[in-house]
């Protein structure tokens, strides 16, 4: 893998290739007065699975100048079975670094914004920090299972500075209350692609709806930025001090910024469902045929909908998409009423299963909503209610009317 081979040459360059040239340390030999600790965020890009940002931690040795980036955002295409392992949620990402300048104008060049916070390291915290960066680093370690929520480019380098920090980020930040969930995060940053954000969003289920600490929010690297700048650290002499000594945007942000909240679904989604129904009810009389093919739309979406969530919660590794209960809503049970419509439009006669079917889907419906609005409901689906009620409802009734039209009852 080239990108496995690119970093392990860079650790031998930081291991061996210093060891030539007696004059000049490096990092790997430079004690830990000589190491200075950077945190570089970059701002998020244009393509989708840059929106969430990204983020490195810099080691540079004061003396020599040598600075390298060390982050773990690499995933390589090139890997066998890297779409069914995407598919299966058992991605592997890598360790990778590089020299920082060429890193930095690679970000310069795609618009996206550079922070710089320098971190009050001890010596020796800068040295454990170090070393185990270079362990990381190594082929056989560099590895990792990718989890968009829990660990990411951002989560790891969390890890790590809480590590060499010997506990006091995790502490600091776990007390702190997170200012939004994974979903409210996940529609934020993915506003920009708004297909995208609503096939996330439909597809999450109750865990991305849990309170978060200001840990766990971490997993954005904006969010970790930010988070940052409240920590302190003892100061070796019974005091404390900021953890963040110097905070430098050293690139602006050309690429469309997200916003600051959310967007609120419930609207556009609402809408919608108002609009299907009210189609559905006026085409049952007067166009037939779009009735139709309007109810094998939505039973066909539904169906496929309802398929996915199921392969997603027990087919995957995917935790954030288990147990939805968008499920009640959109299930596989809905193809089973697709003649159902086409008979109503022609004024032929019910089979016998077809109620049933549409009352347990109508009840199935109601469950949704009960869950929702009981107390301490955990997954916040409103707006994909707001779409699915209206439409089975508008659904089931034009049915029964069609049939009581087939009977000769008005």
């Amino acid at each position: 893998m080239h990108l496995l081979r690119r970093g392990f040459a860079l650790l031998l360059l930081i291991l061996l290739g210093t060891h030539a040239l007696p004059a000049r340390a490096g990092i790997a030999d430079a004690p830990g007065d000589r190491l200075q600790v950077t945190v570089i965020t970059y701002g998020p890009g244009d393509t989708y699975w840059e929106r969430f940002g990204h983020i490195a931690i810099e080691l540079r040795d004061t003396r020599d100048g040598e600075a390298i980036s060390f982050n773990y955002g690499v995933f390589d295409f090139d890997e066998k079975g890297f779409l069914l392992n995407f598919a299966r949620g058992r991605m592997h990402y890598l360790m990778d670094a590089e020299p920082t300048d060429a890193d930095t104008a690679w970000y310069v060049q795609a618009g996206r914004s550079i922070t710089r916070q320098r971190l009050a390291f001890t010596p020796e915290q800068a040295s454990a920090l170090r070393d185990f960066l270079l362990w990381n680093l190594r082929p056989e370690n560099a590895r990792y299972d990718y989890d968009y929520y829990v660990d990411n480019c951002s989560t790891r380098v969390r890890d790590a500075l809480d590590r060499a920090l010997g506990g006091i980020l995790k502490a600091t930040l776990d007390a702190r209350p997170g200012g939004m969930t994974f979903r409210q995060q996940t529609d934020r940053l993915m506003s920009a692609q708004p297909w995208l954000m609503l096939l996330l969003d439909f597809g999450l289920g109750p865990y991305a709806d849990q309170p978060l600490t200001g840990w766990q929010e971490s997993f954005i690297p904006m969010v970790l930025q930010r988070e940052l700048r409240s920590v302190k650290v003892p100061d070796g002499h019974g005091g404390e001090r900021p953890l963040v000594v110097d905070e430098q945007e050293v690139s602006p942000n050309r690429v469309e910024a997200p916003p600051s909240r959310a967007p609120d679904l419930r609207g556009p989604l609402g809408l919608a469902g108002a609009t299907i129904a009210l189609l559905l009810a006026l085409a049952r009389r007067r166009a037939p045929v779009m009735f139709a093919i309007l109810g094998t739309l939505w039973l066909l979406l539904s169906g496929l909908a309802g398929l996915l969530m199921l392969g997603l919660w027990t087919l995957t590794t995917h935790h954030s998409a288990w147990a939805n209960a968008n499920l009640l809503l959109f299930n596989p049970f809905a193809l089973a009423l697709i003649p159902a419509v086409w008979r109503a439009a022609r004024q032929h006669p019910a089979r016998k299963w077809e109620d049933p079917l549409l009352i347990a889907q109508l009840v199935a419906g109601l469950v949704a909503l009960a869950l929702h609005l009981l107390p301490g409901a955990v997954q916040q689906n409103q707006p994909w209610l707001l779409l699915g009620l209206p439409v089975w409802l508008a659904l089931a009734w034009s049915l029964r009317a069609a049939r009581g039209a087939t009977t000769g009852v008005a």
